[in-house]
């Protein structure tokens, strides 16, 4: 069955907006772990706009403790600065179980699209083998008809395909006209030996089309749309809603 990692950068930004410890970030990890979540990701940004690091060796201590898995994304290439030491540091300190690497720039509102790896594949070989080194699995961030050669000779383990065109159609009526390209590009990922992961605007209303669509998806990285769906109906009730959506899809395989 797909595993759900509960991305929780959005209590953060509403911790962030007055300031103080509240809503606490580690408290809210410990409910969607408490609802049977399979792991915690958090995407530190080097502006703290959200996730601090502090924040990650906090969420580092509780996965520890409970068991699960910690994924930590972010940008390989951006520097060190005040308050954010840079992805490949804030891992030696957690060892995550996974990190997703994330081309992602302080301009961005959000991640947006994913690497283009025949491009960027011989920069990226020695940043995923420090990562591995550390005994962290590698995923690459990816575009749904990504170039999957490249993102292999890079050296990952894995790769997310970036689902926001996904959610756009869906949301438009469209379904049918961008699922070829995720069903082709998780194919040939998984015959090249790589994992697949999927995240960014999934949602309770297009998760299950996309799952039974592209078959064996390991993880599904999930945040805005289920804390926003939470604040109408509770954290753990949303988590388990989402669980059962998974539980549902690998039912049809």
């Amino acid at each position: 069955m797909t595993r759900l990692s509960v991305n929780v950068n959005k209590i953060a930004v509403l911790r962030n907006s007055r300031g103080g410890g509240d809503p606490d970030v580690v408290r809210a990890a410990q409910a969607c772990l408490d609802a049977g979540a399979h792991g915690i990701t958090v995407h530190p940004r080097p502006d703290a706009r959200h996730i601090r690091a502090s924040d990650v060796q906090a969420l580092a201590q509780l996965t520890a403790e409970r068991g699960v898995e910690f994924n930590i994304e972010g940008n390989p290439f951006a520097p060190p600065r005040d308050g954010y030491p840079g992805l490949l540091a804030l891992c030696e300190q957690t060892r995550p179980a996974q990190v997703t690497l994330v081309p992602d720039g302080d301009a961005q509102l959000t991640s947006d699209h994913g690497f283009d790896f025949a491009r960027e594949r011989d920069a990226l070989i020695p940043l995923v083998a420090a990562f591995r080194g550390l005994g962290c699995r590698v995923s690459l961030f990816a575009n749904a008809g990504a170039d999957i050669e490249s993102a292999r000779a890079a050296g990952a383990d894995r790769i997310e395909l970036y689902t926001g065109p996904w959610a756009e159609a869906f949301e438009a009526g469209t379904p049918d006209a961008a699922l070829p390209a995720f069903v082709s590009t998780a194919r040939g990922a998984r015959a090249a030996g790589l994992g697949v992961n999927a995240g960014h605007d999934l949602s309770q209303a297009n998760l299950a089309a996309f799952l039974v669509a592209l078959g064996d998806v390991d993880e599904v990285s999930i945040g805005h749309a289920l804390i926003g769906e939470a604040l109408y109906d509770g954290l753990e009730p949303t988590v388990r809603r989402y669980l059962a959506i998974l539980e549902e899809a690998a039912a049809h395989f």
